[in-house]
């Protein structure tokens, strides 16, 4: 009597319990970005020279975009931070600048958000 029982109960738990995805799920971003409203200074970082070592002329074929949150005392302002990458089509040699020293490498705070918050922390004192 019990086994016939416990085989139902089990057919009717495997029809409850979800079914997996049949593939891997897309990453998601896994920071929001910053505010479309914020003010934004782009910056751009590109080769000295766009002339490849072959003697052909690099053809531009995207960029990279960073973006740091700056503070100046009243007002946040966003880095963009933009970063071309060139290619020469003759030899197939791609170049981009590189990246530029931060603070806090991957973070998203630049040097004015941090000095004010250490200047607010430890040197404004009431």
């Amino acid at each position: 009597m019990i086994d016939p029982d416990l085989a139902t109960i089990e057919a009717e738990l495997e029809q409850l319990q979800p079914q997996a995805a049949a593939g891997p799920l897309p990453q998601q971003p896994k920071r929001a970005a910053l505010p479309a409203q914020l003010p934004r200074t782009e910056i751009r970082h590109e080769p000295q020279s766009t002339v490849c070592q072959c003697g052909c002329e690099r053809v531009r074929i995207g960029e990279d975009i960073s973006e740091k949150l700056d503070y100046t005392p009243g007002v946040f302002t966003v880095e963009r931070h933009i970063r071309g990458k060139w290619v020469c089509r003759n030899c197939e040699t791609l170049i981009q600048a590189a990246v530029p020293a931060h603070v806090i490498d991957k973070g998203i705070p630049a040097a004015g958000l941090l000095a004010s918050v250490l200047v607010a922390k430890y040197a404004v004192r009431n």
